[in-house]
């Protein structure tokens, strides 16, 4: 299913500059924003907290995500005012990664502060996968589709647009669909993540100063 997702739509590969440039001014007009999150492990450079966890301080991640929860309710706040509606669905796979600990503290901050998030595990959407995970997707009502590309190690690389309408409303329809069934994130991060000892950062640790060794603009919110 994963596969057809997206099979005979010609994506657009952008780079990351333009991609931002286009997501900027595409999200000021939206209405809709529907988001898919299916990867278990990321790297974020260039974002504070999740540098702090990369380094192994997870008192520090947890300050920084704190300190920086007005800024994400302001985003919110100004998002609602502008008549833009945000709806993001993670599916989780157990044991937790390390990342997706970290990430789901992030998330919460988000979904305490008007961005509201559902949570389905992995075990539900495996009969979409029977040919590969589902993608890193994301719409703007029915007229823009981006897809996130990383790159070896779990960071940003570029992204693909689609602009078929029916590509666009393919993938939100399924988005919206997994979020009709997911969890509220409140009551999953409670019972599932609340509890657990700090993570520690496992598997790939990018370097510092990663972006600007691979040449690549610091991140944007999405």
């Amino acid at each position: 299913m994963s596969r057809t997702l997206l099979e005979g739509a010609s994506g657009q590969t952008m780079n990351l500059d333009d991609y931002y440039a286009d997501f900027r001014e595409s999200i000021a007009t939206t209405r809709e924003f529907w988001k898919l999150e299916r990867g278990q492990n990321f790297a974020e450079p260039g974002n504070a907290s999740w540098e702090a966890f990369n380094r192994g301080d997870w008192r520090e991640s947890m300050r920084l995500l704190e300190e920086n929860r007005a800024d994400v309710a302001d985003y919110h706040r100004e998002a609602a005012a502008n008549g833009l509606r945000t709806h993001r669905v993670r599916i989780v796979e157990f044991p937790l990664s390390a990342y997706l600990h970290w990430e789901l503290h992030a998330l919460k901050i988000r979904d305490e502060t008007g961005g509201p998030i559902r949570v389905l595990p992995a075990a539900e959407v495996r009969h979409l996968e029977d040919r590969a995970p589902l993608p890193e997707i994301y719409s703007m009502d029915d007229r823009k589709l981006f897809q996130a590309i990383y790159d070896e190690n779990g960071v940003l690389a570029n992204a693909r647009r689609f602009t078929q309408v029916d590509v666009v409303r393919r993938c939100r329809d399924l988005i919206v669909d997994l979020w009709r069934i997911g969890e509220p994130l409140s009551a999953f991060f409670d019972r599932e993540v609340a509890h657990l000892p700090p993570a520690r950062p496992s598997g790939t640790v990018v370097e510092p100063g990663y972006l600007e060794i691979r040449g690549r603009p610091g991140p944007i919110r999405s």
